[in-house]
């Protein structure tokens, strides 16, 4: 690849990466802003992308610009750090999210999720009592649970609905447990549970208990964790091949922009 090729094509490819930067910080001021406190937790993480992409894409930008290579140098080796690190971490998410499926119940349209068959990093990660209490009080203050019966009007469409992981293991108690369904969201408790499974006793009709602290509720949120990174590993892979192929262009330009100076000397 010539030189104005390929320095072309990483001078306009790290100019539009550094307007995707301003943009992602900008997106994280704006989380910061407007979201509660369970969903600030993520501010920092896409202010930190938006920064290193940002640090990354002006010195590609500069380099490419002034021919300078030792800054497309510094340019491949950021490059490649972050290559060896979106592989890792996708080989790592398909690992990690291998384990896990629902399991059907009669007259349900719906599965219901056990902790047991999810990884063990999931496992641990959901029955650490910090971890676990910080997301516990987000589902408190989502309201998710309160308003299935505004969904659902009657216990047919209540029994037919879709309900997502998180509502059928910690909106509800186990099917194991009898309990007679009144709504969408009481149950009657009176009922002697036919089921040993500690989440029976766990579960209260109260708003503010629900299932929260129930097994069925953590194997609900690591099928949904585990639904959310198989999405970001296979985005992972394009975005992986996607860079390997950018930083296939900056090698050749920094070659070229190395061959460019000596040249002139």
């Amino acid at each position: 690849m010539g030189l104005g090729t390929s320095t072309f094509v990483i001078r306009w490819i790290n100019f539009l990466t550094v307007l995707l930067a301003v943009g992602v910080i900008c997106f994280g001021v704006w989380m910061s802003t407007h979201h509660d406190g369970c969903r600030k937790s993520l501010t920092l993480p896409v202010l930190g992308i938006g920064a290193l992409i940002l640090l990354i894409s002006l010195i590609g930008f500069m380099g490419a610009l002034k021919n300078i290579a030792i800054l497309l140098w510094i340019y491949l080796v950021m490059l490649c750090l972050i290559l060896v690190t979106i592989l890792v971490f996708t080989v790592l998410a398909f690992i990690i999210t291998n384990n896990g499926s629902g399991h059907a119940v009669t007259g349900l349209s719906y599965k219901e999720y056990q902790l047991r068959d999810y990884s063990s990093w999931f496992v641990k990660q959901l029955n650490n009592t910090r971890n676990w209490e910080h997301l516990r009080s987000c589902f408190v203050k989502s309201e998710d649970c309160n308003d299935l019966p505004n969904r659902y009007k009657s216990l047919k469409q209540y029994k037919l609905a879709k309900l997502s992981p998180i509502e059928a293991g910690c909106c509800r108690p186990p099917s194991a447990c009898g309990y007679p369904a009144i709504n969408a969201s009481y149950y009657d408790l009176s009922f002697h549970p036919v089921s040993t499974n500690n989440d029976c006793k766990l579960y209260k009709n109260s708003p503010s208990i629900k299932c929260y602290s129930c097994d069925s509720c953590k194997a609900g949120v690591a099928q949904y964790m585990k639904t959310e990174w198989r999405v970001v590993a296979i985005f992972n892979v394009v975005l992986f091949v996607v860079l390997s192929t950018i930083y296939f262009v900056g090698c050749c330009a920094r070659r070229n922009a190395a061959r460019s100076r000596s040249s002139k000397v």
